[in-house]
């Protein structure tokens, strides 16, 4: 059926039928009419015809990079929120973390209709700066500061500082950091940098004797703190990157019979689920995860409405939550 049968049927004219569908102005005597015969018929206008007439497909992709991840759900959580009230679809893409399936799916986007992209990588370099460069339509990373786009935001390192020196001002003096890979920006590199940097601040000795490069597991947690305990056997604090990697060490120091906070404290960031049910209760630093889905999906809606490329880069804080393991 097409809206010229829809306008016979309603005996209205054509452009009638045109501005009701695009949410024009036309009489409520003829709104009536019309959408008494759309109920009737069940007329559903052409996806294809709609984005040719207003230029917009009213559908974001959304590239994350492990929707599985507590922290993502909470991401996706937020942009789902946003779009849903102002009448857009997900397209979303998961990415397992693997950087060649990242710049594909901005190259499938890139030549789909969508009206913008939320992007949030696992590691940012420059085949990701240049196929962002390359994209024509608006985009917001999320999660990694990114130079020359629109982002939002952690403060990784102001949290990681937080941390570790809340495992120093509690008395511990030989306070180890299990870290993930340093192509992360935001939980590899920026976080470690804030560890060095609180130790440094308190006198300490930054050693690679206290610091380990793990994954992003439980089991990778615990097999770190089984690595860090025979590289230091004295160390009575550790700071994990993750609040995954933090319950891993937990768990091990539990198994090893080490009582956590006396003899070895422990902190994590991100405030998961797990964090508050694991005994003792995590020490931890809540990210606004949920926030900076919300935040990204505004900003790219406003630059979609403005039909401007807005360079705007906000950083999101962070809230210490003091619990039983430090």
């Amino acid at each position: 059926m097409t809206i010229t049968e829809i306008a016979k049927m309603a005996g209205v004219s054509v452009s009638a039928v045109s501005r009701y569908l695009n949410d024009g102005y036309i009489s409520d005597e003829k709104r009536k009419k019309i959408k008494a015969v759309i109920d009737k018929t069940g007329y559903k206008p052409s996806k294809q015809a709609q984005i040719l007439r207003t230029k917009k497909s009213k559908v974001i992709g959304v590239i994350l990079p492990k929707i599985s991840s507590e922290s993502i759900a909470r991401v996706a959580d937020g942009i789902s929120s946003v779009l849903s009230k102002a009448g857009y679809q997900m397209l979303l893409a998961s990415t397992e973390n693997n950087p060649k399936k990242e710049i594909e799916y901005l190259n499938l986007l890139q030549n789909n209709p969508v009206d913008g992209i939320l992007f949030s990588a696992s590691v940012y370099d420059k085949m990701h700066q240049e196929s962002l460069k390359k994209l024509n339509i608006p985009v917001v990373v999320i999660s990694q500061q990114f130079d020359g786009f629109a982002c939002v935001y952690h403060d990784d390192y102001g949290a990681a500082k937080a941390m570790t020196k809340l495992l120093l001002e509690s008395g511990k003096k030989k306070v180890a950091h299990m870290g993930v890979i340093q192509s992360d920006e935001a939980a590899g590199k920026s976080r470690t940098e804030g560890y060095k940097d609180a130790m440094r601040e308190y006198g300490m000795e930054v050693s690679a004797s206290m610091m380990v490069t793990a994954g992003f597991t439980m089991d990778a947690g615990y097999e770190s703190m089984q690595k860090l305990l025979r590289k230091c056997p004295r160390l009575d604090g550790v700071f994990c990157a993750t609040d995954t990697l933090a319950v891993g060490a937990l768990t091990c120091l539990k198994d090893m019979g080490r009582k956590v906070p006396d003899e070895v404290a422990v902190a994590g960031i991100g405030h998961n689920r797990v964090s508050r049910v694991v005994t003792p209760r995590l020490t931890t630093a809540h990210l606004f995860y949920r926030t900076s889905g919300i935040e990204a999906a505004n900003l790219l809606l406003e630059m979609i409405d403005h039909q401007d490329n807005i360079c705007r880069q906000t950083k999101l804080g962070y809230e210490v939550i003091r619990a039983e393991s430090v």
